[in-house]
């Protein structure tokens, strides 16, 4: 038995190979797998079945693509009603490869058809070594219940009778492979190590040391972070089976006076992905920003519209087919055109472009404690400004800020902060699509602020995957 394990950074998402001598298994694919097939090439295996744990919510699965170019089955939840040939799996199903077990466990809570995969190494024993717990259970944390309007109270029950009275059952030295770790969303706090095992989690998870179920309950359906709204797209597109990837639209450079063309369509989105300093100093009018190096697919995913097509400004080709591809790991697969020669060559045609003011932060103590009339916007989530803020500050999370704009007077310099720099820029960027023309983005963030002795630090930027369990139940 081999163990392959991939790591997708920015989402956190792990899946896995499982191998034998000739034959494996992919264990929930990213939707770009051609990672997969290089493996099992170089390692002269035979890819012959696709396990998935869930309909995953965070990303675009690769199961129909894997399918497309290695002819292998795909293995899923019968009770996920998948819409593409596949074969459904319930309580106490088992699958063979070669002298490798799985085992098949019905664990609902973070989603309603969830289930994980034991593995017993049968060349060796007659118990289960692993299982790949998919976003049921994570090295510090476990899933979320609350991505299903109006069931979260429902399926965080159903989460507590999935780990305490089924994963919790398996033998202590059992390794846990969960589908995600350290940055995701599909968690409060996971911890960065990509694997653990049940009885290091029985000793130290925070959340299943929680023994009693409404308290359990409580504290997974209370002071959740937002979810992005792909959150809510993508299982139903992982249901239906994703559009191959080799059946997307293809990636196009225009000229300037092309881009312009393509800027007149009304349902046309331009997103601008260099750096939130780059984007200050000039960017084209009615641009969304999205800083690429940052946590780029999440965002997008987020505030980016599914069914209109998107219009680049980049630094150059390559960023434009790295921005391509994750953004259609969130299920955004309507990026056709970026801007050839980026925003000097538009400079250089003389179009109209417009920019953001970018402020340290020790200009922003100054005109907190003078007497300009300033608006400070603080754009992190709400655990991050309940940690540290800075005093007056008004809280709007970032993605809220698409909406609750309003609430805002345009009229005044309004300042705009987080915890680096970029989402507020990307506040910037959707608060100019709106009017607002005195607009600054504090350069650093509640990170720089601190950092200059003005505000304590912020736990949460600092470390923002730290277990917060206990934080949460005191202050709630």
């Amino acid at each position: 038995m081999l163990l392959k394990h991939f790591f997708l950074n920015k989402i956190a998402h792990s899946s896995y190979i499982l191998a034998g001598k000739k034959t494996c298994a992919v264990i929930d694919p990213q939707r770009d797998v051609e990672i997969y097939i290089e493996e099992a090439r170089n390692r002269g295996l035979t890819i012959t079945h696709i396990l998935q744990t869930h309909l995953h919510a965070d990303f675009v699965s690769g199961h129909m693509d894997l399918v497309e170019k290695t002819g292998a089955k795909i293995y899923a939840p019968a009770s996920a009603d998948c819409a593409f040939e596949h074969i459904a799996l319930k309580e106490g199903d088992q699958i063979d490869i070669e002298d490798m077990r799985l085992e098949v466990m019905e664990t609902p809570g973070h989603t309603p058809e969830h289930i994980v995969y034991t593995v017993t190494d049968l060349s060796r024993g007659n118990k289960p070594i692993g299982v790949f717990v998919g976003d049921v259970l994570f090295v510090g944390d476990v899933g979320r219940p609350d991505l299903f309007p109006n069931r979260a109270e429902e399926l965080a029950g159903k989460l507590y009778h999935s780990l305490h009275d089924k994963l919790l059952k398996l033998p202590d030295y059992c390794e846990i492979y969960p589908a995600h770790g350290a940055g995701s969303l599909c968690g409060r706090s996971m911890g960065a190590k990509w694997q653990s095992t049940i009885g290091y989690e029985r000793l130290y998870n925070s959340a299943l040391q929680i023994k009693d179920r409404q308290e359990f309950i409580k504290s997974l359906t209370t002071n959740m972070p937002p979810a992005p709204d792909h959150f809510s797209r993508c299982s139903e597109i992982n249901r239906a089976g994703p559009a191959l990837v080799s059946s997307l639209p293809g990636l196009n450079g225009l000229a300037p006076s092309e881009f312009l063309d393509k800027l007149h369509d009304e349902s046309a989105t331009l997103l601008d992905v260099r750096s939130y300093a780059a984007f200050s100093g000039i960017h084209i009018s009615n641009s969304w920003h999205l800083d690429l190096k940052g946590n780029f697919p999440t965002f997008t995913g987020w505030v980016m519209p599914p069914d209109k097509p998107v219009f680049l400004v980049t630094d150059g080709h390559d960023d434009a087919i790295e921005a391509v591809t994750w953004a259609r790991r969130v299920g955004i697969d309507q990026i056709t055109s970026y801007l050839q020669g980026g925003i000097v060559t538009w400079a250089t045609e003389g179009f109209k472009s417009d920019h953001i003011h970018l402020v340290s932060a020790q200009t922003l103590h100054d005109q907190i404690t003078g007497s300009s009339d300033i608006v400070l916007v603080d754009v992190r989530a709400p655990g991050e400004f309940a940690d540290s803020h800075i005093e007056g500050a008004v809280n709007i999370p970032v993605a809220e800020l698409r909406t609750r704009y309003s609430e805002l007077n345009p009229e005044k310099p309004t300042y705009l902060i987080c915890s680096t720099g970029n989402r507020s820029s990307l506040a910037a960027s959707i608060l100019k699509q709106h009017g607002f023309s005195d607009v600054y983005n504090v350069a650093g963030g509640m990170t720089g602020y601190s950092a200059a002795g003005h505000a304590k630090q912020c736990n949460i930027c600092v470390n923002p995957h730290g277990p917060r369990y206990a934080q949460i139940q005191q202050s709630s």
